[in-house]
């Protein structure tokens, strides 16, 4: 595990050359936010990494309910009573094994490594709009149905989990990078991940912070460009669908 410091957040990266995958600290003035956790095995690192910084994990915020996500969640829950644990309202279910669509959902099903078996619940089913410390909770859905993402109003980093990849190439959720195709293979539906991006982008983010790949300072111009090829993939794949 790498742990790479950017203003207020830290990240973990666990098999960073492999398959890379990211959870992060966002430090506030007394107290450490952990967003997602990771791995099964990434409990451990993941409290010395709160004792190397020197503040306390009182937040658990989780973006989705895939595995990689996830992981940790029980182990860190037991050796960390008093966190709160927070996650969308509509994962809340994914995290309860609960694959079902609701009625008004486009009905493509729900991909990706959910998990079985997870004891913890969430104390604070998240809204789009509600407030984590400095975080402000964004509605991202489209990788899963309730993902989430979250915005430092201090210095707008933004900590998107899978609505973009930087690894293998700066994507869009469900835009295939061939280098790290994982995170598209495990989108549950490609158009609400392109409106989620538009909806991030929106917010003009300083920094992106995402569960697979690196950090990227400065993103918009980036984003500009994957959503635009997101818009370009979609539009083919709509008119191939309507001759067919």
């Amino acid at each position: 595990m790498k742990m790479f410091q950017e203003q207020t957040i830290c990240q973990l990266a666990f098999m960073p050359r492999l398959f890379p995958v990211n959870c992060y600290f966002v430090e506030e003035e007394d107290s450490l936010t952990l967003i997602d956790a990771a791995m099964l095995y990434s409990a451990n690192a993941i409290l010395e990494a709160a004792r190397k910084i020197g503040k306390p994990i009182t937040r658990i915020a989780l973006t989705h309910a895939h595995n990689d996500h996830v992981g940790a969640l029980d182990a860190l829950k037991q050796m960390l009573p008093d966190a709160i644990v927070h996650i969308s309202a509509r994962d809340a279910r994914l995290l309860d094994g609960d694959l079902s669509l609701d009625p008004d959902e486009p009905q493509t099903p729900i991909r990706g490594g959910v998990p079985k078996g997870i004891k913890t619940r969430a104390d604070v089913l998240l809204q789009d709009g509600d407030r984590i410390g400095s975080l402000l909770a964004i509605a991202a859905p489209g990788h899963t149905p309730g993902s989430m993402a979250f915005l430092d109003t201090r210095n707008r980093i933004l900590l998107a989990g899978d609505a973009f990849q930087t690894r293998g190439g700066l994507a869009v959720s469900g835009q295939l990078r061939p280098w790290f195709p994982f995170p598209a293979m495990a989108t549950w539906n490609k158009l609400k991940a392109l409106e989620s991006a538009r909806k991030l982008r929106s917010f003009q983010p300083a920094l992106l912070a995402v569960g697979h790949g690196e950090l990227l300072k400065q993103p918009c111009m980036a984003l500009d460009q994957a959503i635009t090829e997101a818009e370009r993939t979609l539009a083919r794949t709509l008119t191939h669908g309507n001759r067919s």
